[in-house]
């Protein structure tokens, strides 16, 4: 996009003369402030804003970047004739497309046409338009041009654009890059990423999306950004439910949310929760320098707010620094007696210009300290301005950073206005300045993080196949117990089972197995066997099999008459290992959604579960388990021993490739693994087929394994 972002020359096709137009707007926010040639298109042609203006595009000829606020269906035209004199990057103002209505969506569709045909670059249809503030680019009906900064920003909503720019006025927060991105008919949030990233002047990634055009592209594209800057996002829309058509646990618990919250923390995204703390987060990463670690001191003119402060700080897992003994005998020495030299270290409330300068400079100087927070609130001595001066000085030379919360109103107005002027982190609330801090901390952690390949296992994917294409071809999109032989082609280890389906054959296995055993019906409708009476435990004779069996033929079609009872599966009874379930979901944004948890009450009641977007690899798979807020008794607590964590991440790993290889799997289930002290063993599953799918190990399965492995 650097060519559009770059333009030397622009058009702007519907331009007007008459205020309260957009192509009045665009053409008066270009004039005040773009050096570059302006050409005004108008059908009526004359002069707009001093300019001669053309009757159409190709009476001047091509442009660098063409902005069009036409009515919607002028526009599918005006881009072919775009595209006929070699014009190839557009931004579309203009609304009436796919979110009016069928015609709309055709029309929309007939714009990406053209762009493929032409080779297009296209922002919009339905925008506010772009900015770049380094060379005075305003092509936006943006109210005025933002000032220069270290933060690009894209924005799915042209209102909320809007709202960042008038609350980053008021501020002093700059811009480099900004982009309504409107109905992403060409050009989304990854090609917005991709440029952010390689722009000289851009130093924070921001967004505000309302969903992904293409998740695994997203996935890919802020992996990379993320390592080279911070990317901070806010995504709209998380109480949305994903998908009414679910009968899995994994299917039921996962809400649309699942899967971005997943994929963000799998790709370095910052995600944050509003505006303030986007522009909170965004201005602390643009103006201080980043955390060696999370060892923070706070320093404050007053005990409550500090001890506010302090329980944020832990709350959001910072450490209060244990300041040297050297260091606190300093302060001791500087500040008056009734003075706190250790951490908060409070200057009391007579402080002095001063007096913040010598305790500032003094814990800044210890080794133990990674980060300041520089508490104000007013006294009747403050010299506010002084004080923020002393801040100021001290952010500019510091290796450490230091975030302020000048936790007052109006005496503060004008200390307020010197910290933005220089652009100094300042927050009214300590809160706000704690997370902020949080963030600069992780982002530490985050630009340093590796994304090694996924295992790829030597699997026998031929079994899969033929299972599934057996299933497609009988019109049977539910497999469970009699499809174990899937888990045994991946190499996940499975109980000693048998599938039986008369009575003979039954008693005959469980002779062959061993006592004690569990049976459990085999129907492809009965997802939950226990509530209908399908699963017997402890059977210990071949009369308790005999029973068992004939009691599920007789009383399960009562209260399942249309479900199919295809025989009974026989295992062998365990003990001494703790139930999980290990599941997944296809997104309809990312693909293949993983789940991990505890089994029983844990994932039924708690919903105590991890989230990853598949193919996962070994870090990701472990973090799967240490996520849950249940993992301690996977780990060994009050004398129980520790279960094989190892055991259940290889599984997850082979779940992983085996999702990722076979799309046409809509959900899949393990549940329960049992885990032991050494080993874990597949008890049930469940696997559902997308109806109508295709056949196995698609096009889209490979290439998934390819990107993975590359």
């Amino acid at each position: 996009m650097r060519d559009m972002f770059d333009a030397k020359s622009i058009a702007v096709i519907g331009a007007s003369e008459t205020k309260g137009k957009i192509g009045y707007d665009i053409m008066r926010s270009l004039v005040n402030y773009y050096k570059g040639e302006i050409v005004p298109v108008n059908i009526k042609g004359g002069e707009i804003l001093g300019i001669p203006a053309c009757t159409s595009i190709s009476e001047h000829g091509p442009v660098d970047l063409a902005v069009i606020t036409i009515p919607s269906h002028l526009i599918p035209a005006t881009v072919e004739e775009c595209g006929e004199i070699g014009i190839k990057n557009i931004v579309v103002i203009s609304a009436g497309f796919k979110e009016i209505d069928e015609e709309g969506a055709r029309l929309e569709n007939e714009l990406v046409e053209l762009c493929k045909k032409y080779k297009i670059k296209l922002v919009g249809p339905n925008c506010l338009g772009i900015m770049n503030t380094y060379n005075d680019m305003n092509a936006s009906f943006s109210s005025d041009i933002a000032h220069k900064g270290k933060i690009s920003f894209m924005s799915q909503s042209g209102a909320i654009m809007a709202a960042i720019l008038d609350y980053a006025d008021k501020k002093n927060i700059g811009f480099s890059r900004i982009v309504s991105l409107g109905n992403k008919a060409v050009i989304n949030e990854n090609d917005c990423m991709k440029d952010f990233m390689e722009d000289e002047n851009t130093e924070v990634i921001t967004a505000y999306l309302e969903g992904i055009v293409d998740g695994p592209g997203f996935i890919e594209a802020s992996r990379e950004a993320s390592r080279k800057k911070p990317v901070l996002v806010i995504k709209s829309g998380r109480t949305s439910k994903g998908s009414e058509a679910v009968s899995s646990h994994t299917g039921t618990i996962a809400g649309s949310d699942s899967a971005y919250e997943a994929a963000f923390s799998q790709c370095g995204i910052i995600r944050v929760n509003s505006l303030d703390e986007m522009m909170d987060y965004s201005s602390a990463l643009a103006f201080s320098p980043l955390p060696k670690g999370n060892r923070i001191v706070i320093i404050t003119n007053a005990g409550g707010p500090a001890i506010m402060t302090t329980d944020v700080a832990i709350k959001n897992n910072l450490e209060i620094a244990e300041l040297t003994c050297e260091t606190k005998q300093k302060l001791k020495d500087g500040l008056p007696a009734t003075a706190s030299v250790k951490n908060p270290v409070d200057v009391l409330g007579d402080a002095s210009p001063e007096r913040y300068a010598f305790a500032l400079e003094t814990v800044l100087a210890d080794p133990n300290v990674d980060g300041v927070i520089y508490l104000v609130t007013p006294q009747s001595v403050t010299d506010a301005e002084g004080i923020a001066k002393v801040a100021i000085e001290h952010a500019k030379s510091s290796e450490k950073p230091i975030l302020c919360s000048f936790f007052g109103g109006t005496s503060f107005e004008g200390a307020e206005k010197l910290l933005a002027e220089h652009q100094i982190p300042n927050y009214l609330y300590p809160k706000r300045a704690v997370k902020s801090l949080k963030t600069l901390y992780n982002y530490s952690i985050i630009k340093d993080q590796e994304y090694p390949d996924s295992p790829d296992f030597d699997v026998d994917k031929e079994i899969v196949k033929n299972i599934i294409q057996e299933a497609q071809e009988k019109d049977m999109y539910t497999l469970g117990l009699e499809s174990f032989d899937i888990l045994k082609a991946y190499g996940i280890p499975t109980v000693g089972t048998a599938i039986t389906k008369t009575l003979e054959d039954t008693v005959k296995a469980a002779e062959e197995i061993g006592y004690p055993l569990v049976m459990k019906i085999v129907s492809p409708q009965i997802s939950h066997k226990s509530d209908v009476g399908g699963i017997k435990l402890n059977l210990n004779n071949a009369d308790d099999v005999k029973a068992a069996y004939e009691d599920m033929m007789e009383n399960i079609p009562k209260k399942e008459p249309n479900a199919t009872l295809e025989g009974v599966q026989l295992q062998k009874m365990l003990s001494g290992g703790k139930e999980v379930i290990i599941g997944m979901v296809q997104d309809p944004t990312f693909g293949p959604m993983m789940m991990f948890g505890l089994g029983g009450i844990y994932v039924e009641i708690l919903k105590d579960v991890k989230f990853a977007i598949a193919p996962v690899n070994e870090e990701e798979a472990r973090e799967m388990i240490a996520g849950i807020k249940t993992h301690e008794l996977l780990e060994g607590t009050r004398g129980d021993k520790a279960m094989d964590t190892e055991a259940i991440a290889d599984i997850i790993l082979r779940i992983s490739q085996l999702v990722t290889d076979f799309p046409e799997i809509n959900e899949f289930e393990i549940n329960p693994l049992m885990v032991f002290e050494e080993g874990a063993l597949a008890v049930d599953m469940r696997l559902m087929l997308k109806e109508g799918g295709s056949g196995p190990v698609s096009e889209l399965s490979q290439s998934a394994r390819v990107k993975s492995s590359e």
